[in-house]
């Protein structure tokens, strides 16, 4: 038997520790998610929790942990009247990224339920984590259904499982933990508030941290079951305590003055909804129970607002998670200071949208930020080819962008944009299953089996059913696609206000990607070369980071970049064959710089065209002339062509609703 890293003996990750132990006292907090980068201790400190945790007392031989003191009277092993029980470890559960749906629910025998009116069910991952602990590494890598039964069955305290009529329900209570790397992409803003608590991680910078954090590593690799009688003593210390601050919750007061605080804190950060307000009385409360203490004080709110609120202030999936810790004392101060029912009405000194942690440099002044303007009015306007490299422009506010599609129908990961074969979505046909069944077409089935019904011998009102007979249902819903950016850098695209409107129109482009769950990557050309500024990446706050410090200037390496957008879809195709493409050429269309390079330019778009690649080019090309370049090159890519006026106008949607079946635009 493997032995954990003791959880006493993870270095410099206290408030995780915190989260996850208060988690474990009241487990209706709702869960904690970890973000962070690699190598932080996520995982371990997690796996270390179980260990820490009450054994639970079970009724024996019940495949769903049932509680002797109370079994569930829908328990599918029930009914359990007078039943012998017995105690087992709590338990922790790892949930795949990869996992089926049957395989977090259960697997219902829809040829026993039809055929014998029998519920045989064979329970998942919910189950074996009711009563324990439910893990998710890469939780924002899972899919989105998987995600919403997850967090379902957690908020609801209890799993279904449906399949045509047929239902089975059990219980399913557990404390959930995500893990999750930023970098690798975010989740969506809804999923975000159904976690309870979130906690930041990151390596210390401290090099005495750093040195212990080494010398008990290497001492649990040399010898994992000595290293954790060391700390055998601390570990048995802190689970008393969890086991003393569960028996002493129910005595914890949470007075008017708390309440109030916490009611005025939420409105103060102006998160939506109710769920803040009642999680953190939680939080305050497990906090004041692990403490000892039996009343709630303006501290256990004060480090329950840091637990409960970062995560809930992001407005957009480019903004930095946090809190304003001085504007959160403040607003403690007048709280408890405040007498009357009209104290939450105080004007807020910060202004509106004050506080919220780092600002994040796509969220602050755009087109009137007369500062930015002023330190950057000494350069060229009109910069063209050969120009030397300027400063990055400031991205122009983000705008909502109408729906960019690829024309048929893929069969890639689930998503929002192109039309697709999905596991979930409107049913659009039968066929034989291919494997297991997963989602049974009924009318199908029956109409496979009606015709041999006297040859089987059917006698009774029963359906006389055949592996056979049964077929799947072939669903058709969206799925997320690549969408590659490429976007020109070059002198002839460096006015201020220009690129402004480019990157803005960039940052747009990129929230709709975001949105539809879309992976993202971005090449960049100018000067005498391109480059992959950032690789195909579910992470689309990776993508504006690197289109707001984007610098502009010299010359325009059109063909370059393209050809440099082939190859990084010609790699990502072998990574994930089902995945297709979206290319978003961002450019006025010129082309400059060594031999032939317009000549050079289309031939590699042709490329394009050759694979069938789904194209758009958004035509940056200002001015009272025109020479109409971006148009052409749209019809050498074999897509089509919108300028920024009509990326931000309402009568996109009849322009690019189905980016390969539309007319190009004249050149």
């Amino acid at each position: 038997m493997s032995t954990h890293f003791p959880f006493t003996a993870v270095v410099g990750q206290e408030d995780l520790q915190l989260a996850l132990l208060l988690n474990a006292v009241a487990p209706n907090i709702g869960g904690v998610l970890v973000r962070g980068e690699k190598g932080t201790a996520k995982s371990t400190a997690v796996r270390a929790l179980s260990a820490l945790l009450p054994e639970v007392s079970v009724v024996s031989g019940c495949r769903f942990s049932c509680d002797p003191d109370s079994p569930d009277p829908n328990c599918p092993d029930g009914p359990h009247d007078s039943v012998a029980s017995g105690l087992r470890p709590a338990r922790m559960v790892e949930l795949p990224v990869g996992a089926s749906e049957d395989r977090l629910v259960g697997a219902l025998d829809i040829e026993r339920a039809l055929a014998e009116g029998v519920k045989a069910f064979e329970p998942g991952l919910l189950a074996a984590a009711h009563r324990g602990i439910l893990y998710v590494d890469e939780v924002n890598l899972l899919h989105d259904h998987l995600v919403d039964l997850l967090l379902d069955a957690a908020a609801m305290g209890a799993s279904y499982v449906e399949r045509e009529g047929v239902s089975v329900r059990h219980a399913a209570r557990f404390l959930l933990v995500g893990t999750m790397n930023p970098e690798e992409g975010e989740l969506r803003p809804q999923l975000l508030d159904r976690f309870g608590l979130t906690v930041e991680v990151a390596a210390s910078r401290e090099t005495d941290r750093r040195v212990e954090v080494v010398r008990r590593r290497l001492a649990y690799d040399d010898d994992p079951a000595g290293f954790a009688a060391q700390w055998a003593g601390e570990e048995n210390a802190v689970r008393q305590r969890v086991v003393a601050a569960r028996e002493l919750l129910p005595k914890v007061r949470l007075g008017d003055g708390a309440l109030r605080q916490i009611a005025a804190t939420c409105a103060a950060f102006e998160v939506d909804g109710m769920r803040a307000d009642i999680v953190m009385a939680r939080t305050a409360t497990a906090l004041a129970a692990w403490a000892g203490r039996t009343d709630v004080l303006a501290e256990d709110v004060r480090q329950a607002a840091l637990l409960a609120l970062p995560h809930r202030r992001r407005r957009n999936p480019f903004d930095a998670p946090g809190l304003d810790e001085d504007k959160l004392d403040q607003t403690l101060e007048e709280s408890s200071e405040s007498s009357g029912s009209s104290g939450d009405d105080d004007p807020d000194p910060d202004g509106p949208g004050g506080g919220g942690g780092q600002p994040s440099p796509d969220t602050g002044p755009r087109d009137g930020d007369g500062g930015a303007a002023a330190s950057e009015g000494g350069e060229s306007e009109g910069a063209g080819a050969g120009a030397g490299e300027q400063t990055p422009a400031r991205a122009a506010e983000p705008f909502r962008t109408r729906m960019l599609s690829v024309d048929g129908i893929g069969e890639g990961a689930a998503g929002r944009r192109s039309r697709a074969r999905t596991e979930h979505g409107r049913t659009a046909g039968a066929r034989l299953p291919h494997g297991a069944l997963t989602k049974l077409h009924l009318a199908a089935t029956v109409q496979a089996a009606a015709p041999h019904q006297r040859v089987r011998g059917r006698s009774g009102p029963g359906l006389v059913l055949r592996r056979d007979d049964l077929r799947q249902a072939v669903r058709e819903g969206r799925e997320s696609n690549l969408v590659l950016f490429v976007v020109d850098a070059s002198g002839s695209m460096a006015a201020r206000q220009r690129m402004g409107a480019v990157k803005g129109a960039v940052l747009s482009l990129l929230l709709d990607a975001y949105q539809r769950r879309d992976k993202v990557g971005l090449v960049t050309f100018r000067g005498s070369a391109a480059e992959v500024a950032l690789p195909p990446t579910s992470s689309v706050d990776a993508a504006a980071a690197r289109l707001e410090s984007l610098p502009t200037g010299g010359r325009t390496p059109l063909a370059a970049g393209l050809l440099r957008a082939h190859e990084v879809l010609r790699v990502e195709r072998l990574r994930d064959p089902s995945r297709r493409p979206l290319l978003l050429v961002v450019t006025d269309g010129r082309a400059t710089g060594g031999p032939e390079p317009v000549g050079l330019a289309g031939r590699a778009a042709r490329l394009f065209a050759a694979e069938g690649v789904a194209s758009v080019v958004v035509d940056c090309e200002s001015g009272p002339v025109r020479l109409g370049l971006a148009g052409r090159l749209a019809g050498e890519l074999g897509g089509t062509a919108v300028t920024l006026d009509e990326l931000r106008a309402d009568s996109i949607a009849g322009l690019v609703r189905d980016v390969r079946g539309m007319p190009r635009r004249a050149a």
